[in-house]
């Protein structure tokens, strides 16, 4: 591939692409948008990687890996730097190096019999789990299953071979309730204390073992649409009892101990990132799949649904592009490629190095559509005249008590995105009291999040890596990535219909059959 080609240069003096050549790496989750990003830049800027394993879960339509990767994952507008640049080279990495493996990260061996699993586990030299559910307000039991037990799997495929390098994607909210500099460590839960072991890890399986008891006494009681809200009230009850926010990040924490337990002595790298959003660069400036945390703020203002907002104005809203999460996720699994046997824990954020405030991000948001709405068809309708004042949660719970302001971002937008798969925690929302509910810890923190460890890696990496996998936050110019970047990504990407790519080997296939 000729961009492919452009790196064969840099291969000798890069510490990066000399630990993944001909190396073997397992990706789960790449029907999601951190996947599919990771994904193409291994495609992209690793030349001499050894193959690309792919977990993907078989659906209706395609009951089987490889035909839903085809149609669902390599048709995406992520690909089209590759495919625009080098077709042919794209289609002949498709067929000699993406392998694609029909299971489900939550089934133990994942769906796999004993042999396929073994097998699978002894080709491997590294996985990156980035399967999970991202549902703030997902029933507890689900967000258990796919953010704290499936990891169970991941360790046994450890267990069966281990050399094995194991990145987790986790997320930086694991902090929870805790406040001040958030470092990365493990993290102290900031409610009912859980017995910590000499080795770092907290200890969950006693907790784990209760919060099942809990599930199985609520599917005992309830059934139907009762019985899920009874399962994100327990999910969200649970949480805040031992510090956490949301079932997301609450069992986001619980897997990292889970692993941390799992994995002691063997090589381990939890990669932490804040709110993920569009590209800051690659594989193009603004590229984005969905609508993200901190779009709810976008599209309730652009919407004009919302006129006050629960936020600090001065609190930093930790936002980090996703380009610079997958850079970390490679360059942290190159260094564990390299030095073997180690348990380390990353963090991919802003707030640290380079803060806005959530003053700063709805000014630049105001200013940019007063100015230019009609460049973003699709996300703003008209220019918006209604104010949108970030308030403390005291004075924005006494204005809106009593008043239900009906919140379409529900039906309306859903329908407009044509994809309400990354707003389904806002389904239910009748009120702007719950979308508070939900983003008001995000948009008040009394925490910073710190990234010395992470920048310190990308040092020791050379300046060959750091211009290949920029991790920094400090390149980011805020007003120019929310003005011109993020919000013409969200027109461009998010908010209208998907543009269909068929594959020629998938044409051809097609022919032959």
């Amino acid at each position: 591939m000729a961009t492919r080609q452009a790196h064969h240069a840099d291969a000798s003096s890069s510490r990066v692409l000399g630990q993944f050549r001909g190396k073997r790496v397992l990706i789960t989750g790449t029907t999601g948008f951190l996947g599919k990003v990771v994904l193409e830049k291994l495609m992209r800027a690793v030349p001499d990687i050894g193959g690309i394993y792919l977990l993907i879960r078989g659906n209706k339509r395609h009951p089987d890996a490889r035909s839903r990767f085809l149609d669902e994952i390599a048709t995406s507008s992520v690909f089209d730097r590759l495919r625009e640049s080098d077709p042919e080279g794209f289609d002949a990495f498709l067929d000699e190096r993406i392998h694609c493996i029909t299971g489900e990260v939550t089934e133990p061996a994942f769906g796999l019999d004993s042999v396929a699993f073994g097998k699978l586990a002894a080709e491997l030299d590294a996985v990156i789990n980035s399967a999970a559910s991202v549902n703030f307000r997902e029933e507890l039991d689900k967000a258990l299953t796919i953010n704290t037990l499936c990891l169970n799997n991941i360790a046994e495929l450890a267990r069966r071979n281990p050399q094995l390098a194991v990145l987790q994607v986790s997320t930086c909210y694991v902090n929870g309730m805790n406040s001040g500099q958030v470092t990365e460590s493990v993290i102290k839960p900031a409610g009912e204390s859980i017995p910590r072991s000499s080795r770092g890890y907290y200890e969950i399986e006693e907790l784990v073992r209760l919060l099942e008891d809990k599930i199985a006494d609520v599917r005992s009681r309830y059934s139907g649409k009762v019985l899920e809200k009874k399962l994100v009230d327990l999910g969200i009850r649970e949480a805040n009892r031992y510090g956490w926010s949301d079932t997301y990040t609450f069992t986001k924490w619980l897997g990292e101990q889970l692993l941390m337990k799992a994995l002691d002595g063997r090589s381990l790298t939890i990669v932490r990132p804040s709110i993920i959003e569009s590209a800051l660069e690659e594989p193009a400036a603004g590229w984005i799949e969905g609508v993200k945390v901190a779009d709810a703020i976008i599209l309730a203002y652009a919407r004009e649904k919302v006129t006050l907002f629960p936020g600090k104005r001065s609190g930093v809203i930790d936002v980090i592009p996703v380009d610079l999460v997958a850079n970390s996720i490679i360059l942290a699994l190159a260094e564990a490629l390299a030095e073997p046997g180690k348990q380390r824990i990353y963090q991919c954020c802003s707030g640290g190095s380079n803060p806005i405030t959530l003053g700063e991000f709805i000014d630049h948001l105001m200013a940019e559509s007063k100015a230019n709405y009609a460049a973003y068809d699709h996300l703003f309708y008209r220019q918006p005249t209604k104010p949108f004042v970030a308030v403390n949660r005291a004075l924005f719970d006494l204005v809106i008590s009593g008043v239900r302001l009906p919140l379409s971002i529900t039906d309306r937008v859903l329908k407009l995105l044509g994809n309400g798969s990354d707003l389904k925690w806002l389904r239910n929302l009748d009120t702007t009291q719950s979308l508070a509910a939900i983003f008001g810890f995000y948009t008040a923190p009394d925490y910073i999040f710190r990234n010395d460890e992470l920048l310190a890696l990308a040092s020791r990496s050379g300046e060959v890596d750091k211009g290949l996998f920029p991790v920094d936050a400090r390149a980011i110019d805020w007003e120019v990535y929310l003005r011109k970047i993020h919000l013409a990504g969200l027109n461009r990407y998010a908010l209208k219909a998907r543009k269909v790519y068929r594959l020629k080997s998938l044409r051809q296939r097609k022919q032959a059959a």
